[in-house]
């Protein structure tokens, strides 16, 4: 079946591809692509220009060398669909066997460039990523004006196909590490990736983690800085943020836009984060321990409060912890679902009627009511939503060690979170590492 006759029957299944019929310099040639992604008139307007600088230069009007397109060499029909699935024009001249290539004038179908949405700004440039590759490869070397910035570009995917540009800085990246990033791309290009999980096989991490092996940022200044520190930077095609690799824990303190403040401010940030993530890891697990092992741990009066707070609660300390947790992740869970437009105040009213009634019901205690809004609003002191969550999840380890063993627990629990993240490496770089921007060229 030759190509013509092929897109014919491939049209009768896909009413998106289109086949027109035109002339171009006197020649029949027939076009195809996707309504979707080409503007057909522009394009076709551009296609004749091009024939009429070609014919008035006395070249061949489908040779290599006259600018029409690009001739794809043992063309077949795998190659054509993919050609037209990335969204060029397919060009069929009917008086010779070829088949070109060209560059359409494409419909626009990405979104301005807006400000962020899922990250805050201080100060500093508040142009946000968004679902065009280009776009945001654009304005990543509108950041980093070096002739050191290098791309590659892949394309992964069998079924469904997605572009993909690993951008890094010369003499600043390990190689070693830019190594063993272009072979895991390489070597899994055949694997489809329609979310974050799928990226996570490709690059070889492992499927069940408590935390992540790469960082995710909508502000290309953030992936400016990492690039800078010899970092490597992943864009993908459709999703509007850039992927650094590697994620290490100092990023979960460290924010670039820190350095925009005098440093006095900018070490007192950090320490908060510090204090944030030790709080909602330690606070729920060492009221526990206190309340339900080691009371007598406390001062005489602060555990007689204590006692009195929980006087009329009907089950132990831990029964009431996860209670009160599990409202507070479901509330949540429910913030991030809810429209903007009355999310926050559902959320609100929500949280307060029904913290009002817990307490007046003599389900939950006082006390554990203030230490959970301290631990849930230091959750969110750290940088990166991925970060908060992994967060969020160790505290629960700490939990039930502390209801069992008490501040032994609490302890073990701590010990064993600390090695566990200790043990955790990304292409070989261990995750408590301090990274250190180094020039490797001078």
């Amino acid at each position: 079946m030759d190509l013509l006759a092929f897109l014919k029957t491939r049209q009768e299944q896909d009413a998106d591809l289109f086949l027109h019929r035109m002339f171009v310099a006197d020649q029949s040639v027939v076009l195809a692509g996707f309504k979707s992604l080409i503007d057909l008139p522009q394009t076709m307007m551009l296609l004749q220009q091009q024939a009429r600088n070609t014919v008035a230069s006395e070249r061949p009007l489908f040779a290599l060398e006259s600018g029409i397109g690009t001739c794809i060499r043992d063309a077949d029909e795998r190659r054509v669909m993919e050609a037209i699935s990335e969204g060029d024009l397919i060009l069929l001249p009917e008086s010779v066997p070829l088949c070109i290539r060209i560059v359409p004038v494409n419909r626009t179908l990405t979104r301005a460039i807006e400000a962020p949405t899922t990250e805050s700004v201080l100060r500093g440039p508040i142009s946000a990523f968004n679902e065009d590759l280009d776009t945001n490869l654009g304005i990543l070397k509108k950041l980093v004006v070096s002739p050191r910035l290098r791309t590659r570009s892949f394309w992964m995917g069998s079924d469904v196909r997605r572009h993909a540009v690993l951008v890094y800085m010369e003499g600043r990246i390990d190689p070693a590490l830019l190594t063993a990033i272009t072979q895991k791309i390489e070597s899994n290009q055949e694997t489809d990736v329609p979310d974050l999980m799928a990226l996570t096989r490709l690059l070889g991490f492992p499927k069940w983690t408590l935390v992540t092996r790469y960082n995710t940022t909508e502000l290309p200044q953030n992936a400016a800085s990492a690039l800078s520190k010899g970092k490597a930077v992943l864009l993908l095609d459709r999703f509007p943020f850039a992927i650094v690799l590697p994620s290490l824990l100092l990023d979960m303190f460290f924010a670039d836009n820190d350095m925009n403040f005098p440093l006095f401010y900018a070490v007192s940030f950090r320490f908060l984060r510090m204090v944030g993530v030790l709080t909602n890891v330690l606070l729920p697990g060492l009221y526990v321990a206190l309340v339900s092992v080691n009371p007598e741990v406390l001062r005489i009066e602060i555990a007689l409060s204590i006692a009195g707070s929980r006087s009329e609660v009907p089950y132990p300390a831990l029964v009431e912890t996860l209670l009160l947790l599990l409202i507070l992740e479901l509330t949540l869970e429910a913030s991030i679902r809810l429209p903007k437009t009355i999310g926050p105040t559902i959320t609100m009213v929500g949280g307060i009627i029904l913290g009002q009634a817990v307490v007046e019901a003599k389900l939950v205690s006082n006390i554990l009511i203030i230490i959970l809004a301290a631990t849930t609003i230091a959750n969110f002191a750290v940088i990166g939503f991925h970060n908060a969550t992994t967060v969020r999840l160790g505290k629960y380890l700490i939990l039930f060690l502390s209801a069992v063993y008490g501040l032994m627990g609490l302890f073990v629990g701590t010990v064993v979170l600390c090695a566990y993240i200790a043990k955790v490496s990304t292409f070989g770089i261990p995750y408590v590492y301090r990274w250190r921007a180094r020039d490797r060229n001078g």
